[in-house]
């Protein structure tokens, strides 16, 4: 029996552009949060991307989460939307340098380290709901993208807004935060409120026995 060919991609966006609602998150599981998604290189009509970049937009709203990569609504390619209104009480902003984002476009992102220092919190994803765990990620990094009209992005990222470049990033890579999480930190949404709620989880990493990086 031969093999099924994909739909063409704008043939996939168009149809999923068609459900109603917000559009659907990818669940842990789909093979394409786990294939590195294709270079953007103009597949979709300027308008059906704006069209696409918007869906992504509500449905980010609607989960509600701060970041969103294309394959997350099933589409392969390097694109992802980042926002984040960093409503936090000031701990909590100043232990995990989270600062409001405005709404951004990120196509064909990279990243490298700008500098080895690395800090270590809880992260969850849409795609893998009702689940958080500790994540040690590099503290400032440098991105390098094309934002949604072909414009150049070259800077530099710190705190939580580098937190989500790298997450973002990690799926267009086929990658999911459990990857390179310490399992043993892996808590329900309800056990991280009710018991880890701490703005660093140094006390969590005290009572279920994990490691923290020396510079996280």
């Amino acid at each position: 029996m031969s093999t099924p060919v994909p739909a063409p991609l704008g043939a996939l966006v168009e149809e999923l552009l068609e459900t109603p609602g917000p559009l659907p998150i990818v669940a842990a599981g789909d093979p394409v949060l786990r294939r590195p998604a294709m270079p953007y290189e103009g597949q979709l009509p300027g308008p059906l991307l704006a069209r696409l970049l918007t869906a992504m937009r509500e449905a980010m709203h609607a989960a509600p989460g701060v970041g969103l990569a294309a394959p997350q609504v099933g589409i392969p390619l390097r694109i992802a939307v980042v926002e984040d209104p960093a409503e936090v009480a000031e701990e909590v902003r100043d232990a995990r340098g989270r600062v409001p984002q405005p709404f951004r476009v990120l196509v064909n992102p990279s990243y490298e380290p700008a500098g080895a220092a690395r800090a270590a919190f809880f992260e969850g994803c849409l795609s893998v709901p009702g689940w958080q765990a500790v994540v040690a990620r590099y503290a400032r990094i440098r991105l390098r993208a094309e934002d949604e009209h072909g414009r150049r992005v070259d800077e530099e990222c710190a705190g939580w807004p580098a937190r989500i470049v790298q997450h973002e990033t990690d799926h267009l890579d086929g990658m999911l935060y459990l990857d390179r999480a310490e399992l043993r930190s892996l808590t329900s949404q309800q056990a991280l409120v009710d018991r880890w709620a701490q703005p660093t989880p140094h006390t969590a990493a005290r009572a279920l026995g994990f490691s923290l990086p020396v510079d996280g």
